[in-house]
């Protein structure tokens, strides 16, 4: 299995994109403006996209993916994610307003997207391999996801989460995790902003992931521009007995 990091940064600038991983070629966790990066050949691979959450930062570059690839599909592209997200989609993005409604074109009965709701907890298999969804605690509905391959190797990605039982409890379920990929979005000088906007920092992160019975790689991931190295530094001194990376965008693993 590969895992390739279009873009993990908690904002945008020169360089840096949001949130979006490709598994293999044909699947894609979240839709930010990582997407961006890929060819169109690329872009046209693509047949499964897992989203965590309605936020727009996880699914600004769906539209014009989906506008992009339009010719280039021969069945719908499968969005997943918890109904409540699929619901803000189609009443806030493919609206005919914001952007034309996809799951109705080119015709109704061959669009070019679908839709498929998931339940916090279920397992997607495909070819072997598995995705499980995660809840995880935000200021909307939010969702992480544990992908494994059909070898046994896996990774788990947190998406936008603070302070919470479930997403440590269910990676525990399994025998082993590969890699995490988990958010600090503030430094801890916002530790309140955190609370307040669900989202971790490195104090909140060093107090939860002592919850996590797995020693794995951990990456650390949507952290804001230009506080980088600051939440890198902190989550360091934090969670010293850890191996601990800031993730940067760009990079590929192979599980």
């Amino acid at each position: 299995m590969k895992l390739r990091i279009l873009g993990c940064s908690g904002g945008i600038s020169a360089g840096l994109h949001s949130t979006s991983l490709l598994v293999d070629d044909d699947i894609l966790i979240d839709a930010g403006s990582g997407v961006g990066t890929l060819t169109l050949e690329e872009m046209g691979k693509i047949k499964h996209i897992f989203i965590t959450h309605s936020h727009l930062d996880h699914v600004t570059f769906l539209p014009l993916l989906i506008d992009t690839i339009f010719d280039r599909v021969q069945e719908p592209v499968l969005i997943h994610g918890q109904e409540k997200t699929l619901q803000a989609l189609q009443a806030y993005i493919f609206n005919w307003v914001v952007w034309p409604d996809f799951a109705e074109l080119p015709r109704p009965e061959t669009p070019v997207l679908s839709y498929s709701a998931m339940e916090p907890g279920s397992t997607w298999t495909n070819n072997g391999r598995s995705v499980e969804m995660i809840p995880v605690e935000h200021i909307v509905p939010t969702v992480g996801y544990r992908v494994e391959s059909k070898e046994g190797a896996s990774f788990a990605f947190s998406g936008d989460t603070s302070t919470n039982d479930s997403l440590w409890n269910a990676l525990n379920a399994h025998n082993k995790l590969d890699l995490l990929i988990v958010e600090s979005a503030f430094s801890n000088r916002n530790l309140m902003l955190s609370k307040l906007a669900k989202h971790y920092c490195p104090e909140l992160l060093a107090d939860d992931i002592k919850k996590l019975k797995h020693d794995t790689k951990i990456y650390i991931t949507h952290r804001k521009p230009g506080e980088e190295e600051t939440i890198l530094k902190e989550c360091l001194e934090l969670m010293p007995d850890l191996d601990i990376t800031g993730l940067e965008g760009g990079e590929t693993f192979t599980l």
